[in-house]
């Protein structure tokens, strides 16, 4: 079940419960800043995920794996296309 656009499991997200975060498939505005590029990103091309898109992984995605502040070592990339691979399986069935 895909829980991000970016690939980010919310379900392990220390911020969810102390922001009151209810992830960015739900949210119109993330708490972190006015906007987050990943999601205006994947909602203005009407995907879920950025697994989904024709460009993935995209340079932008990538920097945003691998931030040190941010990032997780580029296991979002790969959930991602997990996320991706179980939405495509689904829509074949």
């Amino acid at each position: 079940m895909i829980e991000s656009r970016c690939g980010l499991k919310c379900g392990e997200c220390k911020y969810r419960e102390i922001m009151k975060c209810e992830g960015c498939l739900k949210i119109k505005k993330p708490y972190w800043g006015k906007t987050c590029p990943i999601k205006t990103c994947c909602e203005g091309k009407g995907l879920s995920n950025c697994g989904l898109c024709p460009k993935f992984p995209c340079k932008e995605l990538h920097e945003f794996a691998f931030d040190p502040a941010t990032g997780n070592e580029g296991d979002r990339i790969e959930q991602c296309q997990t996320w991706a691979d179980e939405e495509k399986s689904g829509q074949n069935s």
